[in-house]
């Protein structure tokens, strides 16, 4: 059996290259990423943010 030329070798690895990225793009097409669901933040008038923190009275010994 004779080896095969230099040429012949790149041009089965870029034909294998191609099919590859093919297939990929193909597949991707045929299964679309989902949609995000719209997400909705709540109406300030339902949750009241607390009050600010009480202050300690009386110093620190």
């Amino acid at each position: 059996m004779t080896p095969l030329a230099d040429r012949t070798v790149l041009l089965l690895m870029a034909i294998t290259l191609g099919v590859v990225a093919a297939l990929v793009f193909w597949s991707v097409r045929l299964q679309p990423a989902p949609e995000t669901p719209l997400l909705w933040k709540e109406t300030p008038g339902r949750s009241a943010p607390a009050g600010p923190a009480a202050q300690p009275k009386g110093t620190l010994l």
